[in-house]
Order: structure tokens, then C-alpha cells, then sequence
């Protein structure tokens, strides 16, 4: 289906609308969508043992903005997803 986000600094000092369709989702191991400007993502969710899951993400960068800005947005995104997904378990939700 299709999707529609608005990413936002927390600070409001920016922030971007966000939006493609997803193309294929294997629940608990891939997510892959493209946004309407073409580009695509993929987002593997890779098991390491224990209570370990490594997420790979992989996108093609946009050539308005410097790719290092970008993998650096997607790094904290990745990063805040992270935080959440370790306060929901220690919090006993794990579905």
C-alpha cells in the first residue's frame, strides 16, 4: 500500500514529507517500498542470536542533498528505532 510521512527535526528546525509504496514485506524479515521521486529502500531484519537483531538498510541517496548528511538521517532514524524497540522489551512488550 501506499504511505505518507512527515519526518520533523524535534527541535521543528526542519523537516520533509516522506511518501512511496511498498512493494513487498515479509513480516519480521524484510520491508522493501519505493518513494514517488523513484528511489528505493530496503530494510532486512537479520537475527544474531540471543535477543540480537541486526536491521540493514539500503537506499539510493538523492542528489539534491550530500550522501554523508543523508546516511547520517537514516543512522539516526535507525538509531531512534533502536532505543524504542529496547524500551518495549525491557518494558515486557515483545510482539
Amino acid at each position: 500500500g501506499r504511505f505518507s510521512y512527515r519526518m520533523e527535526a524535534r527541535d521543528g528546525s526542519f523537516g520533509f514529507d516522506y511518501s512511496g509504496v511498498f512493494d513487498d514485506i515479509q513480516a519480521e524479515h524484510s520491508l522493501h517500498y519505493h518513494l514517488d521521486d523513484g528511489r528505493t529502500v530496503a530494510v532486512e531484519l537479520l537475527p544474531q542470536g540471543g535477543n540480537v537483531t541486526l536491521l540493514r538498510e539500503s537506499f539510493q541517496a538523492d542528489a539534491q542533498h550530500d550522501a554523508d548528511t543523508q546516511r547520517n538521517g537514516w543512522l539516526a532514524i535507525a538509531q531512534n528505532l533502536a532505543r524504542y524497540a529496547e524500551r518495549q522489551y525491557a518494558a515486557g512488550n515483545r510482539a
